[in-house]
């Protein structure tokens, strides 16, 4: 038996609650990145793409428009039909290009988005009716290996997956390296993944599309404390907390944080949370590679590396990969 809608949203509540406490109790207070993508979260980070300084969408779009037929000749070769399953779908702007040449092939498949905000999958499933009439779409809403288990246990095509938008480099290198090699342990040999890597580069370049003249990251990662307000009960006053970016070349991450600007006691669902002048809160990382650190991931992971398709800068890759 299913649980209610209304089961599943108490519940979702009542974990966000959880975390949120555990980590603002946390010696190095953090917040997860993956409560950022709210209803108002989703339509920040559209603002984020269009950024002029924020390279990596349009790096991606580069990618995906004129090297289509690249990315598609490994994972249609066999001719056998698939599945095509994004992870962290988004709204399908970026993977519009890649589906529209897979229809104009006639290649067999159902595209199956994953996302874990209802409300981007509904963008996504009415933009598409609409521009690829003819594309079959399945979307699930859900935590990444959540959905893919239940896709895999109910689908017995091949498996291509979707990683792109450079979502893992939300992670750090050891939660990257655990996340590949969970997507490998739901694949079969022969099944295929495209992941996206934002590339090391001008150490300048990089912090610049993360700490942008408008403010919109800023405003991004804020909205996580108003969510917080919103639907734990919390009394952040955002007009007390500024954003602040970092990046280290050597190690390739870039990271964000929101600091206290005041001695503050914040309250969350009835429990008191202690802020002293100038304490960070841990928001997100955001992990650049080098071609050779994302074939040694591969290889950990339990793949082998098919390809590298770059954008014409260099500056972005979409690996493709396969299940070995």
């Amino acid at each position: 038996m299913f649980d209610s809608p209304a089961t599943l949203a108490q519940q979702e509540s009542n974990q966000f609650l959880q975390d949120v406490w555990q980590g603002l109790s946390s010696k190095q207070k953090y917040l997860e990145s993956k409560y950022f993508y709210d209803e108002n979260g989703d339509v920040i980070f559209q603002k984020i793409m269009d950024c002029s300084d924020y390279y990596l969408t349009r790096c991606e779009m580069d990618i995906l428009k004129n090297k289509t037929a690249e990315l598609a000749f490994p994972i249609t070769a066999p001719g056998t039909p698939f599945d095509l399953i994004e992870l962290g779908a988004g709204d399908a702007s970026k993977t519009y290009f890649l589906l529209k040449h897979l229809l104009k092939s006639n290649a067999d498949f159902v595209y199956k988005p994953i996302d874990i905000s209802g409300h981007i999958l509904d963008v996504l499933e009415d933009n598409l009716s609409q521009q690829l009439p003819n594309l079959k779409v399945a979307p699930c809403e859900g935590d990444y290996f959540q959905a893919l288990d239940r896709i895999c246990q109910t689908s017995n095509r091949r498996k291509i997956v979707l990683f792109l938008g450079s979502n893992i480099g939300n992670m750090q290198l050891d939660e990257s390296e655990s996340f590949c090699q969970q997507m490998a342990h739901h694949l079969n040999p022969g099944d295929f993944a495209i992941v996206g890597f934002d590339l090391k580069k001008n150490p300048k370049t990089i912090l610049k599309a993360y700490d942008d003249d408008e403010g919109v990251t800023s405003e991004f990662n804020l909205n996580l404390l108003h969510r917080i307000n919103r639907d734990l009960d919390g009394n952040f006053d955002l007009k007390q907390f500024e954003h602040y970016q970092n990046y280290d070349p050597l190690t390739g991450a870039c990271r964000s944080f929101l600091v206290s600007l005041t001695e503050q006691t914040v309250t969350i669902a009835g429990r008191d949370f202690y802020f002293a002048k100038d304490e960070a809160i841990y928001m997100e990382v955001s992990q650049k590679y080098s071609p050779e650190d994302i074939d040694e991931l591969a290889e950990r992971s339990g793949f082998k590396t098919v390809s590298h398709c770059y954008d014409h800068k260099k500056w972005y890759m979409d690996a493709i990969w396969k299940v070995i």
